[in-house]
């Protein structure tokens, strides 16, 4: 069998010194899609005054990046595990770094979305390899920490994306505006291509198939029928059809399971090994990332309470989360060892200081605490928060791909990825939905205050449930994560 053929890289990864080379190029693939993902938000503006787009384009130029990306994840995971994680690499991110240009070049909002959903296919093949990557290629006793350095990134990305956008947009670097925030990923592109070719070890699943077309048709379907509502549902005011989709969303996954059982039985290879979801680990961990990344409410509720109801500059409300944003980054670079020692008790443990944090800055925001005024309880307790998630984020990620078989690391890493974002997308439409219910027609500062404390609220209740189900996981990823070589 030919090292592309095997479930391993070619060299042992305690022998191949290379491997924490190849991580800066796979992290690289995880910084990007992210970051485009954030840092367009504040180029808006421009992008409307430029290209004479309209409110329902923009919001598209957001929507379709957000659902292109979660409804593929999956299959570009699964790819990779048929023909080569290396190589689906490398095709992602040429194609991200092409798709970019055409974003930063485009004349119209049509041509600019139409770039966008190009660049998130591409991104929906690049980012999967990067779990799986690191799955099969770091030995036990390493993963903790390579895991640790990929939920540190997704922290670096929110970050860079916040900030990065304006100076960007303000700047106009070469005559730039808003098309600095897409061009400026075709160095970086171009850096991780060649650091790919050069320093990733190829794997694949041993006796690839051919690709599941059936499934991907019918799982492409079931997740565009829930994703696009979610995504649409609150800008659009939930139209019937909207509602329909999300009715039907339940049968297309009915008809997805029958078929990929079927396509089991008769010893075909299908898009998505239905036995994954029978160990228990698995099944809880993607629970669990469900309940905390429907925190992505959280960051809407906030921009608009310090926007509009505060009445604070965009700047000053980024400067605002940069408590919960460096506790968040500086927890995932020490999460290794918090993991080794505590096992799954770290994740009880973050989700337990996300909800002293969160729970603390609701109180101050309403008053109840004193220092809602952006400083003191309210700042510490994002800074609580952000730790919190920071010790989370790798944990969880370690007990869902830590412990799964090396053939499927694509798919289990795909189907991780994409539960981020179907249940960020449920975040934003549910709880955001609650915000927007509570506010009602007020207009105060206090009424803002009130509608943000009762969304956190369902935020911190969702936390202190992952909390809960961390109890349940078993040891044995993170065990894997501590066991010495």
């Amino acid at each position: 069998m030919s090292a592309v053929e095997a479930d391993t890289p070619v060299m042992e990864p305690e022998r191949d010194a290379r491997r924490w080379l190849a991580l800066t190029v796979l992290l690289t693939g995880a910084f990007l899609p992210i970051l485009d993902f954030t840092v367009v938000n504040l180029a808006l503006p421009e992008i409307q005054r430029s290209l004479g787009a309209s409110p329902a384009a923009l919001e598209f130029v957001i929507s379709a990046y957000a659902a292109t990306y979660a409804v593929f994840l999956i299959t570009g995971g699964r790819l990779g595990d048929l023909y080569g994680r290396k190589r689906m690499f490398m095709i992602g991110v040429a194609g991200f770094t092409v798709a970019s240009v055409l974003c930063g070049t485009a004349g119209s909002p049509g041509m600019l979305i139409a770039s966008r959903i190009l660049q998130a296919l591409a991104a929906t093949i690049m980012a999967p390899q990067v779990l799986a990557s690191i799955r099969v290629s770091f030995p036990p006793a390493e993963q903790g920490r390579a895991f640790a350095l990929y939920g540190a990134t997704f922290g670096l990305a929110n970050i860079c994306g916040q900030i990065l956008g304006g100076v960007l947009v303000t700047a106009h670097p070469l005559g730039f505006t808003w098309q600095a925030i897409f061009l400026i990923n075709v160095p970086v592109g171009l850096a991780a291509f060649i650091g790919a070719l050069l320093f990733l070890k190829d794997s694949r699943a041993a006796h690839a198939q051919r690709l599941d077309l059936p499934g991907v048709l019918l799982l492409s379907l079931t997740l565009g029928l829930l994703v696009y509502p979610l995504v649409e549902g609150r800008e659009t005011g939930w139209p019937h059809w909207i509602v329909a989709m999300l009715i039907l969303s339940p049968g297309a996954l009915a008809l997805f399971i029958r078929a990929e059982s079927r396509l089991t039985n008769r010893g075909g290879a299908p898009l998505v090994e239905l036995a994954l979801f029978r160990e228990r680990g698995f099944l809880i961990g993607l629970l669990i990332a469900t309940a905390l990344y429907m925190l992505s409410a959280f960051y809407l509720t906030f921009a608009i309470y310090l926007q509009t109801g505060r009445h604070l500059s965009p700047l000053q409300a980024g400067i605002a989360t940069l408590p919960y944003a460096v506790g968040y980054f500086a927890a995932s670079l020490v999460s290794a060892p918090v993991m080794r020692r505590l096992g799954p008790r770290a994740l009880t443990i973050g989700f337990a200081l996300q909800v002293a944090g969160f729970g603390t800055a609701a109180l101050a925001a309403s008053g109840v605490l004193p220092g809602g005024e952006l400083t003191g309880t309210l700042e510490w307790g994002l800074a609580c928060a952000g730790i919190g998630f920071g010790t989370v984020m790798p944990s969880i990620i370690a007990a869902v791909i830590g412990g799964i078989d090396p053939r499927h690391a694509g798919l289990a890493s795909g189907i991780m990825i994409s539960t981020f974002q179907i249940a960020s997308a449920l975040g934003v439409a549910i709880i955001g939905g609650v915000f927007y219910g509570v506010l009602g027609a007020g207009g105060t500062s206090a009424d803002y205050a009130h509608a943000f404390t009762i969304a956190l609220g369902c935020n911190v209740a969702l936390l202190a449930l992952g909390g809960i189900l961390s109890l349940w996981l078993p040891k044995l990823p993170f065990a894997a994560c501590a066991r010495p070589r």
